[in-house]
């Protein structure tokens, strides 16, 4: 892929102070904040059951999904590449531990953990392929859409195979994935660990940025956002509480989160993958094993990619042939609004999950309103390419 050279040659002569830059920064880090709000309040408005602890339980459900694998997309988008067989590999890695579960009588667990295993295995085969034989990725993974569609057609025989073996005689660990919920003092419990998680990380990167001299954004900007998150998080437990309690699929995505988070920010693991999409050519020179690191980024894309397929099955109940489909646009929507570069070297976790938040809450919206599909496609689109635009214009002046 060229994205990495051509990001060589757009590097700032100097970078502008902290303090020239912050009201800039605010504006770009509460932009995706407040689309959110207009489109709640509009949906709010139109159809007050979108509000209900119902659908927002759905939604909570339906933002895993997009987000998880989304998440894994940032993984691949830091370093300059792509992945366009994603939402293929989501419906065949779930067939295959479905066809296990439901045909072959394999427990589901046993089941699970061959599609990751074998999640990873392929998608390490891609990223090899990729880097070793200066394939692009677009081609790739392009190849790998259409073949992963074919192959999980047959392994599915173009039919519906249920995630329960009738022998099981009620639920199991695969579809609990998006039917269990936590109950109410766990959610509260989770809540408390989570709040102080990111109080917690905020001071320690603080005070690494400060040991090292590097720049750091207001003490009360940093006091805000954590703030905010705060109140977003007992706001979500009230919510779900309302229900049945926090979906296991939102632990789940919480879990993801927190993972890719610390990797990519606080691992020599993540910043080579900053580095290299940054500039691939200076960060070979620099001693960072380049095709390594890309090669494992596929790894883990593979695994977060079976996860998801695992989760988007269970939610639907069963393997079908729609399963995943048009999914890898969704993720890369998610990275693209939430303010992560195709060219590579930025994007942040918060960016990504507030992307993915947006995106599934207009799909939601319009599907509890009954809109038509095109509708839905021609939204979708209009969102995205305002995201970049927007990304650009609040970019510009710092160039």
């Amino acid at each position: 892929m060229t994205a990495q050279s051509a990001s060589s040659t757009n590097a700032p002569a100097a970078s502008p102070s902290p303090r020239a830059s912050a009201p800039q920064f605010a504006v770009r880090d509460f932009s995706m904040l407040i689309s959110l709000v207009c489109i709640w309040a509009y949906f709010g408005v139109m159809s007050p059951e979108y509000l209900s602890s119902r659908n927002l339980t759905n939604l909570a459900i339906e933002l895993s999904i997009t987000a998880t694998l989304a998440l894994g997309m940032l993984m691949v988008i830091l370093p300059g590449y792509i992945d366009l067989s994603a939402g293929s590999g989501v419906g065949l890695l779930g067939g295959v531990a479905s066809v296990l579960v439901y045909e072959q009588g394999l427990p589901a667990p046993v089941a699970m953990a061959i599609a990751l295993v074998l999640g990873v295995a392929i998608w390490l085969g891609m990223g090899s392929l990729i880097v070793t034989q200066s394939i692009p990725a677009f081609i790739i993974t392009l190849g790998g859409l259409l073949i992963f569609k074919g192959v999980f057609w047959r392994v599915i025989h173009n039919a519906t195979i249920p995630v329960i073996n009738p022998t099981d005689g009620g639920a199991n660990l695969y579809s609990m994935l998006t039917t269990y919920n936590l109950p109410g003092w766990a959610g509260w419990a989770l809540a408390i660990v989570v709040i102080l998680a990111m109080a917690l990380l905020t001071m320690q990167s603080r005070e690494r940025r400060r040991s090292l001299g590097l720049p750091m954004e207001d003490t009360e900007m940093a006091f805000l956002k954590v703030f905010i998150a705060a109140q977003l998080t007992i706001l979500f437990v009230v919510v779900m509480n309302q229900f049945r309690g926090i979906p296991v699929s939102a632990v789940i995505l919480g879990a993801a989160a927190v993972s890719v988070h610390v990797l990519t920010k606080h691992t020599a693991f993540g910043r080579y993958l900053y580095a290299i999409g940054g500039n691939e050519q200076a960060a070979f020179i620099s001693g960072i094993p380049v095709k390594r690191v890309v090669i494992i980024a596929y790894g883990l894309m593979g695994g977060i990619v079976a996860l998801t397929g695992l989760m988007r099955t269970a939610f639907a109940g069963s393997s079908t042939t729609t399963v995943g489909d048009l999914m890898e646009l969704d993720a890369i929507a998610a990275c693209v609004i939430g303010g992560a570069s195709l060219k590579g070297g930025r994007g942040t976790v918060g960016g990504v999950l507030f992307g993915a938040l947006l995106m599934a809450s207009l799909i939601n919206g319009m599907t509890l309103m009954s809109f038509e599909q095109e509708t839905k496609f021609i939204a979708r689109g209009i969102v995205l390419v305002l995201a970049v635009w927007m990304d650009v214009k609040l970019s510009a002046p710092a160039r």
